[in-house]
């Protein structure tokens, strides 16, 4: 059968697949549409599962509130390029699985990925279909789900950095700036007694060598220790940090000053603890080059 150039039109259209793709898949099904389209779905899968080892370390942060600012989904979706994060299908992609994940309440990802999503197609699905339509490695990384009986607010700093926080009393506004709080000062909790154990006894061990070594009686070096593991946890608490839009007051004099408590927050950012391999562009370029000519 003949395969004219309306034909080929109207498959892209259907697919959003290359036009040499498209001309293909309908030269190897003998013109049958139907037929032509499920052999680019196929054709993409392979081409998402190529991909798969890739180095997929940039990304957006996408972030779904319920209606009542109950609860909240917050999660980090990746791809190869800046570029690829900054366009408008990634993004909606990117959106709209945070939005699956607050409507299903979970951050498992087998089982977002298996949701549908609004073109009735499932998340894994359309992933693949991005990968073979815009040819990058993409991927959801993590998800993290918020909860409380106050409010949920968020701040977003640009697409790469997220915070949703939970606080009870306050207002959107002094939420919002606690939340711009914590995607400046990256509080590891909210207080002392929501700190990891295991970070605070390994600081202490640190400080109580370094103190030692200065040959000080042994209750001068308690005060000392004492003294700086009280500017350590003030440093990586939300409470103890001093507030960035006004230094002179922490965050814990801000929230009662406002009779307002925060209970709980999240901060995600894209690639954090993925190790990026440097590399340089003119020898990649010199390395496909060389490649070509040996093939």
């Amino acid at each position: 059968m003949a395969i004219t150039a309306a034909m080929v039109k109207e498959l892209r259209e259907i697919t959003s697949a290359g036009m040499m793709d498209c001309k293909k898949a309908l030269a190897e099904t003998d013109g049958d549409m139907d037929a032509a389209i499920e052999f680019l779905r196929k054709k993409g899968m392979a081409g998402a599962d190529k991909k798969a080892g890739r180095l997929a370390a940039e990304g957006v942060i996408a972030i779904a509130i319920a209606d009542d600012k109950k609860t909240a989904a917050i999660a980090e979706v990746n791809c190869e390029t800046d570029f690829v994060a900054k366009g408008d299908e990634f993004k909606t992609f990117a959106d709209e699985i945070a939005a699956i994940a607050l409507a299903n309440k979970t951050t498992d990802i087998d089982t977002i990925m298996s949701q549908t999503m609004a073109n009735g197609k499932t998340v894994d699905e359309t992933r693949r279909e991005l990968i073979a339509k815009i040819g990058e490695n993409m991927g959801l990384r993590r998800v993290e789900i918020i909860e409380t009986n106050g409010e949920i607010g968020q701040y977003q700093h640009g697409e790469k950095i997220g915070v949703v926080v939970a606080m009870d009393g306050g207002d959107e506004t002094l939420i919002r700036d606690v939340a711009m709080h914590v995607a400046a000062a990256k509080p590891q909790a909210v207080s002392s007694d929501d700190l990891d154990a295991a970070v605070v006894e390994k600081e202490r061990a640190f400080q109580i060598e370094q103190a030692q070594s200065s040959g000080k009686p042994m209750e001068i070096i308690e005060k000392m220790i004492e003294g700086r593991m009280r500017k350590f946890v003030g440093e990586i608490t939300l409470l103890g940090q001093s507030f960035v839009k006004d230094p002179d007051q922490t965050v814990e004099k801000l929230l009662k000053s406002n009779s307002a408590m925060v209970t709980s927050f999240v901060r995600l950012e894209v690639g954090e603890g993925i190790e990026k391999q440097e590399t340089n562009f003119a020898d990649e370029v010199a390395e496909a080059a060389k490649a070509a000519q040996g093939s």
